[in-house]
């Protein structure tokens, strides 16, 4: 049996691991830390890259937290009482170059004093264009990863993504998907569960750089940095409305600068904005659906 602690440390390896290939792949600016605490039990550590050369801004997040369940929280789970715990890393990324996508993983544990115990997460990507060769590649890598551990994950995670990360008010999906899970502790060991999830979060390096350094030195004009800024003002509809992690953050009072990291620098929202019909942006926004099959198994 992996205890808390152990899963909290190899959480912090994930975090160091990742920043530490994000700044050698970015080549200009380094990772900003902030070490911060939670009043009622815990903090977490905070970092943060701007204006670097490929990351317009980019947060890569390890939070440990603990103490009285707040109410709201004991109500969503059914629980009268207890104490929690909670740890994990949340990793988003917003690029400069509209050519490379938005992407964000989360890999998160949880457990209350009773001894119930979960894991959740999950990995997503977020186009601005669509490439159907990347969206291959991206999900295929993710089936790789499901199938060394059970091989009904990878298409009932990705169900699942389809169905999360899903804004409903736009009747769109927010990028391509991944995968989600959540509350999961029913199959297999917790030290089985956590290898998968700990597989998950390795996976981010090498799925990224795959993608970025294909996209990230193409030209592009201030029309694709347009549709940009209205796609991450999608990202931040999703985050703010829908998104449950961000919520989870602020009703347990968790560091307010460290949720909204998730957040990009610049977004747009211009009224009733309609692409030309077959342009690329036209053709993105017909891939925005669900339940789309982007590998052939």
């Amino acid at each position: 049996m992996i205890s808390k602690q152990e899963i909290t440390d190899r959480f912090k390896i994930i975090q160091n691991s990742i920043c530490n290939s994000l700044e050698q792949e970015d080549g200009l600016s380094g990772f900003h830390e902030d070490i911060w605490e939670r009043l009622e039990g815990g903090g977490g550590i905070s970092r943060v890259l701007e204006n670097g050369a490929m990351i317009e801004k980019g947060g890569v997040n390890f939070s440990a937290v603990f103490g009285e369940t707040p109410d709201n929280i004991k109500q969503a789970f059914g629980y009268s009482s207890g104490e929690f715990y909670a740890t994990g890393v949340s990793i988003v990324l917003h690029p400069i170059n509209p050519f490379v996508p938005i992407i964000h993983m989360n890999i998160r544990y949880f457990e209350m004093n009773d001894g119930t115990w979960w894991f959740g997460g999950g990995i997503d990507l977020t186009p601005h264009y669509i490439d159907r060769e990347d969206a291959s590649f991206f999900h295929k890598s993710l089936k790789n990863v499901c199938d060394k551990h059970h091989e009904s994950f990878y298409h009932k995670f990705k169900q699942w993504a389809d169905d999360y990360f899903y804004i409903k008010h736009r009747n769109e999906t927010r990028g391509i998907g991944g995968l989600f899970f959540d509350r999961l502790n029913a199959s297999g060991s917790k030290l089985a569960l956590f290898n998968f999830v700990e597989d998950v979060g390795n996976s981010f390096t090498p799925i990224y750089q795959k993608i970025s350094r294909k996209n990230k030195e193409k030209s592009f004009s201030e029309r694709e940095r347009n549709w940009q800024l209205i796609r991450r003002g999608r990202y931040v509809e999703f985050n703010l409305v829908l998104d449950r992690g961000t919520k989870f953050g602020l009703e347990t009072n968790g560091r307010t600068e460290s949720i909204l990291m998730s957040l990009p620098p610049l977004a747009a929202w211009n009224y009733n904005f309609t692409p030309e019909e077959n342009s690329p942006e036209y053709e993105t926004l017909s891939l925005l659906k669900k339940d789309i099959k982007w590998i052939n198994s």
